[in-house]
């Protein structure tokens, strides 16, 4: 029992993100007994299990262990604010509760006649806007302290109408001196002004703040312009203040509430669906599974069978349902929307990144457990790219290789599901071909390799791929099908300016099939195109450097390498053998050897 608990955490943890996040850990009745937050989840969870805890609590808190599941969210700081809801929610007994339970705060723009803008941890539903929630009350003090340097706010609690403001019942304060505030209390400011500065101000709590900016910045540079220094240089500090904010509170806007949402994502074989409930200004609930697939079902289809589950599951009472396209369903007294903006759209977007990552770390575990279907999966991608009538199990590449046509070769690398081949790697010298000519040294070693393989009866490739564009791929046609009148797929694999794969060809005349750059099938064909390279370059460099190395003994019958060696350690050069004393050579090699040597070096020599 405990060997699976281990090697199910262990696939868990080798797929983990290194994303913000928040992460349950789950005992063996599935209840949550820890909740915790990272800034990267897969350092962070790692190292739970990696090493001996000096901390008893800790220790016994790893042996309860067995599953956990995470979040992913933008950043730290929402990875915070939904730690914090989660605790709230299921009150783990490991987690340190606070014990006056305090929400984080937001900061609320209230729905009076010239609203008040302050920071609140009380959520009431009366109308009022409310934006966050913060990670601190310092945070949210920061912006506050920023909007009221850009925009003169009233502070004070009077019930403001237009009827006591004619009457007269209010006087300015303190605020109104100090230039904090304008007076609205004695009608000193109008509503229209002070309702246009409430609706930039909805703008920076929003994160929209680039229309604010650039009015800013407009104004600077007109004070500018009038050599008013100073009061262009108060606006460009405030320039510079809105500039450097950003709020990154993004995980759930207090006023949504008693909210399903769900994201959809699918393979060949399987959909994926999130589910998140938001309550009480909550994540409270997030679950993603997987469906397998029987049939081509619509993804409208599997969707709404994912929300029926979901709902049954966690009896969900909730009237609005949020989802990523259109679907045709209809629940009673149910609104299902497709958001395209605001803050509905964020929270679908944090559930569209949740179900995006649980389908990759399904995809990466199920590599783990069975590398070949990985490669067989790609292997059926190229299948489909180029309309082949069979899987391409075996895929054989060519590549030629010379400087300014001297010591010309060329290489054959293999790929068998995927996976090179090394034992069935050939190596060739071009042998009918004078000078550089790539397309005739192509024809050679192809016509070289498949007279082989029909002669000796052993099987042809599935794909054949030429290490270049068009030219090559002729070349090769021309050969298979003119010459031998055989039928193997041909593609190319042509390169940039750069020297860097950039796109499959096939066809004749070729065209261009579309490759999704850095993808899982680009990878392999750029593995093939550099293996048959290197191969067919390190085949050169060898060749080469021996032609380079070549002297003339290596043509006198009956001196061997050993000797040649030798020789050439003792004198250095041919020369200086030619002028040694045969008494010296019959020392070093032998008296018949020298005889053999000198009388081979001299005839030689004598031309």
């Amino acid at each position: 029992m405990a060997a699976e608990k281990d090697k199910h955490i262990a696939n868990i943890l080798s797929v983990l993100p290194e994303t913000p996040g928040c992460y349950q850990f789950f005992d063996d009745k599935g209840t949550i007994i820890y909740v915790g937050k990272a800034k990267n989840l897969k350092r962070r969870v790692t190292s739970y299990f990696q090493k001996e805890h000096d901390d008893n609590k800790t220790r016994v808190l790893v042996k309860q262990i067995r599953d956990l599941k995470y979040i992913v969210v933008d950043t730290e700081e929402d990875a915070l604010l939904l730690e914090n809801s989660l605790i709230k929610e299921y009150r783990p007994r490991y987690n340190v509760l606070l014990k006056d339970d305090k929400t984080y705060p937001s900061i609320v723009v209230k729905n009076e006649y010239f609203p008040r803008v302050f920071a609140t941890r009380n959520i009431v539903k009366d109308g009022s806007r409310y934006y966050g929630p913060y990670p601190s009350a310092y945070t949210a003090k920061v912006v506050l302290q920023m909007i009221k340097e850009i925009y003169p706010l009233r502070t004070c609690s009077y019930p403001l109408t237009p009827e006591s403001i004619a009457q007269g019942k209010y006087k300015v304060c303190l605020q109104y001196h100090i230039k904090r505030c304008k007076g609205p209390c004695e009608g000193l400011q109008s509503l229209e002004e002070y309702q246009d500065n409430i609706t930039q101000i909805k703008e920076i709590l929003r994160g929209n703040i680039s229309k604010i900016s650039k009015l800013l910045y407009e104004s600077m540079q007109v004070l500018a312009s009038e050599l008013l220094f100073e009061e262009a240089q108060q606006i460009k500090e405030k320039y510079d203040i809105v500039e450097n904010y950003r709020s990154k509170s993004t995980v759930v806007t207090p006023m949504l509430h008693n909210i399903d949402v769900f994201s959809f994502a699918e393979s060949d074989r399987s959909a994926y669906i999130n589910y998140m409930h938001i309550g009480n200004g909550s994540i409270v609930q997030a679950y993603t599974f997987e469906y397998k697939k029987r049939l081509e079902e619509a993804k409208e289809e599997l969707l709404s069978l994912g929300i029926i589950e979901m709902r049954n599951r966690f009896n969900s009472t909730a009237r609005e349902i949020i989802v990523p396209f259109p679907i045709e369903m209809e629940l009673e007294n149910i609104t299902i929307v497709v958001p395209q903006r605001g803050d509905k759209k964020k929270l679908l977007d944090l559930s569209l990144m949740n179900v995006k990552q649980y389908k990759v770390d399904k995809l990466k575990q199920a590599e783990k457990l069975n590398p070949e279907q990985r490669n067989t999966q790609l292997l059926k991608d190229i299948q489909h790219a180029l309309k082949l009538d069979k899987l391409p199990t075996h895929i054989e590449c060519f590549d030629n290789s010379n400087i300014q046509g001297s010591d010309a070769v060329a290489a054959c690398v293999v790929f068998k599901m995927g996976k090179p081949s090394k034992k069935d790697y050939r190596k060739y010298i071009i042998k009918t071909v004078e000078g550089p000519d790539d397309y005739a040294s192509m024809k050679e070693v192809v016509r070289r390799r498949y007279l082989r393989l029909l002669n000796e009866g052993s099987p042809l490739p599935d794909l054949i791929i030429a290490d270049g564009g068009k030219g090559q791929m002729e070349a090769i046609r021309q050969v298979i099908e003119d010459d031998l009148r055989i039928c193997i797929p041909i593609a190319g694999l042509a390169k940039d300016k750069k020297h860097r794969t950039s796109e499959l060809l096939y066809g004749f005349p070729p065209v261009s099939i579309g490759l999704v750059q850095q993808s899982p099938l680009f990878r392999l064909l750029e593995q093939m195109q550099n293996e048959v390279h290197r191969f067919a370059i390190s085949f050169h460099k060898d060749k080469r450097s021996k032609s380079q190395t070549r002297s003339e003994l290596d043509d006198i019958k009956g001196i061997g390498e050993k000797t040649k060696v030798l020789l050439l350690q003792q004198y250095k050069s041919v020369k200086r053998l030619r002028e040694a004393p045969i008494e010296e050579l019959s020392r070093l090699i032998g008296p018949a050897k020298a005889k053999l040597l000198l009388t081979a070096l001299n005839k030689e020599g004598n031309k």
